[in-house]
């Protein structure tokens, strides 16, 4: 009874969308049979046509998607990787006794603070190639200044740092949490045994630390996978593709192509691999803690 109206809500915000995109994507919506004020939707139901174009697509020879899903998770394991060393280094940090510990906290949660569309509109300032802080920095130290934006590489190393300096804040915070929950008296004991700080680090920190690393690498994995403020603002996808990623091109195909039916394909598509990746990971941590248990 109690649960009823988080239940309500859930099927209006969660539930209702979902199926409605999954059901959208057996059909060849699009903006002129969509239906509006003035006529009926004319939309037709194509069964499994757009599954099968989006497979065809992958397996050609000049395939447009299959360089979006390299580009999707190089961008995605990138940015997780220094989500990951980076946060973890601040936590060990700030874990310790040093003075101004508090402030250094704060300031590091500047990142996370700030609204994702104005950080990202900041570094795309950062990185013009006139006027940006970068060039300026590297003019002045007597380097060449860089394409960051018309090159595609350098494009993709200008979306991949503004996606770190915003993703680390969330990392630091929560490894920094489970760093507070061990109990001191396991590295003093340790210290009693003479373990030096690296056994210390690898038989007590990372094993204790697990639980919340995983949590936490998976959120890390879905939002980044799913971050379109970032490569919108950025970069938009650009140049010619090259910083595209699976969310932005959906978003590519609906609002700019209007072709509804095939964007919630690459939805469900979406969906789709996200699950898979999250139960295999979670099945193998699942192991991973049996076979401890075993042991």
């Amino acid at each position: 009874m109690f649960l009823t109206p988080v239940a309500l809500v859930m099927a209006l915000l969660v539930f209702f969308p979902l199926v409605q995109g999954i059901a959208f994507s057996f059909t060849d919506m699009n903006q002129y049979n969509m239906g509006n004020a003035f006529s009926e939707p004319s939309y037709q139901f194509v069964g499994l046509e757009n599954y099968r174009n989006v497979w065809a697509d992958l397996v050609a020879a000049d395939s447009t998607l299959r360089p979006i899903l390299v580009q999707t998770a190089i961008w995605t394991f990138v940015n997780v990787f220094f989500h990951f060393t980076i946060g973890l280094g601040l936590a060990l940090l700030l874990n310790r006794p040093i003075r101004g510990r508090t402030v250094y906290r704060l300031l590091l949660l500047v990142p996370w603070a700030v609204p994702s569309f104005i950080s990202a509109l900041a570094w795309r300032w950062m990185f013009n190639g006139s006027y940006g802080f970068f060039n300026l920095v590297l003019t002045e130290l007597g380097l060449p200044p860089i394409n960051w934006l018309g090159d595609p590489f350098w494009a993709m190393v200008a979306v991949i740092m503004t996606n770190v300096w915003l993703g680390v804040p969330f990392m630091m915070v929560t490894l920094l949490g489970g760093l507070q929950s061990i109990p001191r008296s396991l590295y003093e004991a340790a210290e009693i045994d003479g373990a030096g700080r690296w056994k210390q680090f690898w038989h007590i920190t990372l094993p204790m630390l697990k639980p919340v690393a995983t949590v936490a690498t998976l959120l890390g994995i879905i939002w980044t996978f799913n971050m379109f403020n970032v490569i919108y603002l950025v970069t938009q996808g650009g140049p010619v593709q090259a910083t595209e990623i699976l969310v932005t091109f959906a978003y590519r195909e609906a609002f700019q192509n209007w072709n509804f039916g095939m964007a919630s394909t690459y939805g469900v598509i979406i969906l789709s691999i996200l699950l898979v990746l999250s139960a295999v990971y979670l099945r193998a941590m699942k192991a991973e803690r049996v076979e401890g248990v075993m042991d």
